[in-house]
């Protein structure tokens, strides 16, 4: 089984998988939710329809009203009441509204812009403070690989793998939120992170032997990596199958709530599973071929002779 030797084509499915939800990413962003755009969430319980719940809200013009099922009689309202309106007026006139349909509000919070502006700049620091600290760590625990693979070359395309994961499911959530309403949340976040995880630990698993096999073998770093991907095959696969039959039962038997959470993980392992197998190692190849042409050119690099200074007569 040649896997380094079709990365083109691996590379290739990448883009397929990156582009159109990079272009929806630019051109229409995400769906943000409240917990990012500000807004009130309220849990109510009772034994109407979705549809009677939605009413009520909508007779009081609220905005962007989304009602989920959290099981049995258990319903979560999010919505964005009119700028200008007093929130604890609005919410006590929602509350008497929805007592004439048998609902009793359970909870009730209201998000303001200036929480939401730091959930955002709290979840773009995460999202960067980890994949720093995921070079450095690969970095550091590849220092004794041996040359002429550099110890960097490992921490370097592990982000760039965790990246494309991430890049890939956001894109995905994009197209998601503008042709089928999706928003996303903190939950978003948190399973994007919990992705970033997943893909660098599949990834090391296969570095892990790539470096074993350094020590043990004199051929070509292609031929070693290649043998490498093929001997932890079955381990990566094996580990992400049991994951995915997980999440999938949680996705068709679990909450509304957790829905879309659940949904981000299992596009997200697939997608770590893949760039973990068929992207970053292939890409470790790529660096390390390129390393050597540029050793091989300045070895190769004539050396320009020395001028003597004429004598005077």
């Amino acid at each position: 089984m040649n896997i380094i030797g079709r990365r083109r084509l691996w590379f290739v499915i990448s883009l397929l998988i990156i582009i159109p939800g990079t272009y929806s990413l630019l051109r229409w962003g995400l769906k943000a939710g409240i917990e990012f755009t500000g807004g009130q969430v309220m849990e109510v319980t009772t034994a109407a329809s979705q549809a009677d719940i939605r009413r009520i809200f909508e007779s009081e013009k609220m905005d962007d009203v989304t009602v989920v099922s959290s099981g049995g009689n258990r319903y979560t309202v999010r919505y964005r009441q009119a700028d200008g309106t007093d929130t604890t007026t609005v919410a006590a006139t929602l509350k008497t509204n929805l007592s004439s349909i048998g609902a009793e509000t359970t909870s009730f919070e209201s998000i303001g812009p200036s929480v939401s502006r730091d959930i955002t700049r709290n979840a773009i620091i995460s999202v960067a403070l980890a994949s720093l600290v995921i070079v450095a760590f690969v970095a550091l625990a590849f220092r004794n690989t041996p040359p002429p693979v550099s110890p960097l070359s490992f921490g370097v395309t592990a982000v760039i793998a965790l990246l494309h994961d991430s890049l890939a499911l956001v894109g995905i959530f994009s197209l998601l939120g503008h042709f089928a309403g999706v928003e996303v949340d903190s939950l978003f976040v948190t399973a994007v992170l919990t992705v970033i995880g997943f893909s660098v630990h599949d990834t090391i698993v296969v570095y892990d032997r790539i470096r074993e096999n350094l020590k043990r073998s004199t051929a070509e770093f292609s031929i070693i990596v290649n043998d490498s991907i093929i001997e932890t095959l079955g381990r990566s696969l094996g580990t992400s199958l049991t994951v995915l039959l997980t999440l999938l039962a949680l996705f068709l038997f679990g909450g509304e709530t957790i829905h879309y959470f659940v949904l981000a993980l299992l596009i997200g392992v697939f997608l770590g599973t893949f760039s973990s197998i068929l992207n970053a190692a292939p890409m470790l190849v790529v660096w390390h071929n390129r390393k050597l042409r540029r050793i091989a050119r300045k070895a190769t690099k004539p050396v320009k002779a020395a001028k003597v200074p004429k004598k005077k007569s």
